[in-house]
């Protein structure tokens, strides 16, 4: 007797059900740049993250069957991510930086600071440990956010103490979740601060991923950046408000042998047309040199001085 054919659903794999998620995510336009760049990257976390299997090990995993109904679970976490266009971090509550995970949710911004590479990653990190000396113990990270860079500093650094310093007290909330996740309750401080305002230092490293985006720029941004907090983004009509009052400050915290990393994303443009006589130095990342500068408290005094 033939058969009566039947619509059940039959198990697939993992790869296969990435693949098919990845599709659904191109076909939806949605945008990415909160932890991945495309669709296929993205389908893996999600997929990995909503089946419990572990994100970094999807060769070991990828011919393993997957359920009709975990498939479906899969299926919904997608759909809801192109329905809501939030950044797949605000669903899975969490986003890795250089290998570490960070607990993050709509209170900040997902952490993606090429600062991090500078702390973390060896090679890169070499530009930057030329202008410590043994003698670095105090370490800001402003603008913390969730806490990433604070937290990642601190691992790359263990003989300093480290603040992270933010306006919004929701965002320092967050970052107190990752320092305690991360044992580091005893050398992070969080601090709420607007800008330099209620912190004293002096620093020997001053870390700062500002809120940069231009007004322009705001306006176009895709709906996932909309869905992040604008205070952590928005940077005034040429993205440089905050870090203006920033450069006049940060002398008076910073030790004499001192330096500021200061990230500026895609508006060096804007960055060289506001401050065309101070004198940077440009750091290299996985992005390219003119992301992230680093400036000298001397430099900064020569240029406040006109020099």
């Amino acid at each position: 007797m033939t058969p009566i054919p039947t619509n059940t659903p039959q198990p697939t794999t993992v790869l296969a059900l990435i693949e098919a998620m990845g599709e659904r995510l191109t076909q939806a336009g949605v945008s990415f740049g909160h932890g991945t760049t495309n669709a296929f990257d993205e389908a893996v976390w999600l997929t990995l993250w909503k089946l419990g299997l572990p994100l970094d090990e999807l060769d070991a995993v990828a011919a393993s069957p997957v359920t009709p109904a975990r498939q479906a679970d899969v299926e919904a976490v997608v759909a809801q991510r192109i329905a809501t266009r939030k950044p797949a971090a605000y669903l899975t509550r969490e986003a890795w930086l250089q290998g570490v995970p960070f607990y993050v949710d709509e209170r900040v911004i997902v952490p993606r600071s090429f600062i991090a590479e500078l702390l973390a990653d060896p090679e890169l990190g070499e530009a930057l440990d030329a202008w410590l000396s043994v003698d670095t113990d105090r370490v800001l990270d402003l603008c913390t956010g969730n806490g990433s860079l604070a937290v990642l500093a601190a691992m790359a650094y263990p003989q300093v103490q480290v603040d992270g310093a933010d306006l919004s007290t929701d965002a320092l909330e967050v970052a107190r979740i990752n320092v305690r996740r991360h044992g580091l309750a005893e050398r992070i401080t969080l601090i709420e601060s607007d800008g330099l305002a209620a912190l004293t230092g002096p620093y020997d490293l001053i870390l700062c991923n500002p809120p940069y985006v231009n007004a322009a720029s705001m306006e176009q941004l895709p709906a996932e950046y909309r869905a992040e907090p604008e205070l952590a983004l928005a940077g005034g009509t040429d993205g440089m408000d905050f870090v203006r009052q920033l450069l006049q400050d940060a002398p008076t915290r910073m030790q004499p042998q001192a330096v500021l990393v200061l990230e500026i994303g895609n508006e060096r443009a804007y960055f060289d047309a506001a401050f065309p006589t101070l004198e940077v130095v440009w750091l290299e990342t996985s992005a390219g040199e003119d992301q992230v500068l680093l400036v000298t408290r001397e430099a900064l005094v020569a240029w406040q001085q006109g020099d």
